[in-house]
């Protein structure tokens, strides 16, 4: 083995393993790999993969601070392996992208333009080679380039950029005056997001060696955990037990605290390629903050009022190692129950991931007062490659879970007992695929178990469209109206205008309002909360709208009713 493969190999085998003397190692190892030169893209990743692992879980603090000047300089090597014309496009997929000193392109959305071309200036452009969206451009640039339609409309070969360029009086390569044409618009906001997405415009952005990059993106912190003990394994960790301690604390962030997590949320995902609703819309006034033990902390968020989705409240979340983010997630939730999306960064599956998703169910069930937990079929398999192969559902099989589905348990249980007998067995991939077709549920001690197995949001709006096609020919405007009507009459109040933050909360609960028959016999007093919860729904925090919802028992039995399957 070549002598940089023996020392790469070296440090790998070393990146989670603590006490005195492997510290040492360690750091002579680090000592070693400044004087090395690397000459291909693979041994790169390999080095910097294994920094990222040291920078979040360190022996001690001469290695943290080797670590760190090492990523610091990292550029230096990517730019020498393209001076040498190394093939660079190897750092680009998903995988493997966001380090220091390459350049990344990404058909993002317009919130999370708008905000790289604030964050990164100079630096972003638009990929005019890969913009071929004739279509798009054709509909939607004439709201903004006079006569372009004499063009668009009828010529063949339109000089897309050629009018661009004019039009913003300079040939500059940033996106950043459509992106200013686009937040002029007279409309909503959802509704410019929708209409700008409709390009799907490619932008390209220098890293160089900037902390948006996953080379350099950590925080400072106060104390750091130094690791001289082995790591917590799955083994070590009771999720009854976990969840059976105190709840944790959550400490609001001030705005400018709050702000400087969602922009740290949206440099760590666009590095790598993801854009998830909650990390680019996060609301900074709803930032709370957990620090759990062991180097961690846990931030949690909500959305903007205008931006909050029809029935369930939304909260989405980053977690820190020692100031570096490993994972991020995602709850939904609806009275006690709660969709859950957790997803642990490639680089850091190693280091304790079974403890750290414990802490941050206990920071959620704290937040959203859950009781039950649901976990996305994506999450353990299903469309999912990565998950089957890693066998992500004996992970949370293991940790509690269980199949809500009696034929998926029943098979789960059959794997469970071969499983028994034979030590050597291993699930195939195709029963993996088939378990992973269901939700996995996972009851706090308590409460009880089943309840939601068959619930979805879906088969709720499954049957208000059912309602409007069957009852107005498909015509939401009739819909939305005779709703909105009956509701007010009910609740003797009067219907929203349209321009009163209210009315989308008001216009939405009023078609499930319309599959409810019994709703005109409900006590005066469940009448007024469920009022109340529209007016919350839009109020500054969404969890205030969440904890009156699970005190909604009339409304809660109606909405389990309506979101499941009939019969």
């Amino acid at each position: 083995m070549p002598s940089t493969d023996r020392l790469l190999s070296a440090l790998e085998d070393s990146r989670y393993r603590f006490g005195h003397d492997e510290a040492a190692r360690i750091r002579r190892l680090l000592d070693r790999v400044r004087a090395v030169r690397i000459d291909d893209t693979a041994s790169l990743f390999r080095l910097h993969e294994v920094l990222l692992v040291l920078r979040a879980f360190p022996a001690s603090a001469t290695v943290l601070r080797a670590t760190r000047q090492l990523l610091d300089t990292f550029v230096e090597r990517v730019d020498r392996l393209r001076k040498i014309g190394a093939d660079l496009d190897d750092l680009d997929p998903l995988e493997v992208s966001g380090i220091a000193g390459t350049v990344m392109q990404d058909a993002i959305g317009f919130d999370l333009a708008r905000w790289l071309i604030r964050r990164m200036p100079g630096k972003v452009e638009i990929a005019w080679d890969d913009f071929d969206n004739e279509r798009a451009m054709g509909a939607v640039w004439p709201l903004f380039l006079p006569l372009l339609n004499e063009d668009a409309m009828v010529e063949a070969d339109i000089p897309w950029r050629k009018w661009l360029e004019t039009a913003q009086g300079t040939k500059r390569i940033s996106p950043s005056w459509l992106i200013d044409r686009f937040s002029g618009l007279p409309c909503s906001s959802i509704e410019k997001a929708r209409l700008y997405e409709t390009l799907r415009m490619p932008v390209r952005w220098r890293l160089e060696n900037s902390r948006v990059s996953r080379t350099r993106n950590s925080r400072p912190v106060r104390t750091v955990f130094y690791h001289q003990q082995p790591l917590l394994t799955r083994q070590d960790v009771s999720l009854a037990e976990e969840l059976s301690h105190r709840p944790p604390t959550l400490t609001p962030l001030s705005i400018a605290e709050g702000t400087a997590i969602i922009d740290l949320i949206r440099e760590v995902m666009l590095v790598r390629y993801r854009e998830l609703y909650g990390t680019t819309l996060g609301d900074p006034r709803s930032v709370v903050r957990a620090d759990v033990g062991r180097g961690v902390s846990i931030y949690l968020w909500g959305l903007p009022a205008d931006r909050r989705l029809p029935l369930r409240a939304y909260v989405a979340g980053l977690t820190l190692k020692n100031g570096t983010p490993i994972n991020y997630i995602e709850g939904i939730g609806l009275f006690e129950w709660m969709e859950i999306g957790f997803n642990t960064f490639y680089t850091y599956r190693g280091g304790e991931v079974a403890w750290i998703f414990a802490q941050v169910l206990r920071c959620l069930c704290r937040h959203m007062r859950t009781t039950c937990i649901s976990m996305y079929p994506y999450q353990l398999g299903h469309q999912n490659e990565e998950a089957i192969q890693s066998g992500a559902f004996w992970f949370y099989r293991k940790l509690g879970f269980r199949p809500g589905r009696p034929e998926l348990l029943h098979l789960v249980e059959r794997e469970e007992q071969r499983i028994t007998k034979d030590r050597s067995y291993r699930t195939p991939p195709r029963t993996l695929k088939r378990i992973a077709e269901g939700y996995a549920f996972y009851e706090v001690p308590g409460s009880k178990v089943g309840l939601w197995d068959r619930f979805s949001t879906r088969n709720i709006g499954l049957r208000v469209n059912r309602k409007m096609a069957a009852q107005y020919q498909g015509d939401m405007v009739r819909f939305t109206k005779a709703a909105g009507q009956r509701l007010a009459r009910l609740l003797h109040m009067r219907v929203p205008e349209k321009s009163d933050p209210t009315y989308p909360a008001f216009r939405d609960f009023a078609m499930v309002a319309s599959l409810i028959p019994d709703l005109p016999t409900w006590t005066a007093r469940e009448q007024i909360d469920f009022q109340n919860l529209i007016t919350a729904k839009v109020a500054a925090n969404e969890m205030g709208y969440l904890h009156r919802l699970q005190k909604h028992d009339r409304l809660r039995a109606a909405m389990l009713t309506l979101g499941s399957p009939a019969g």
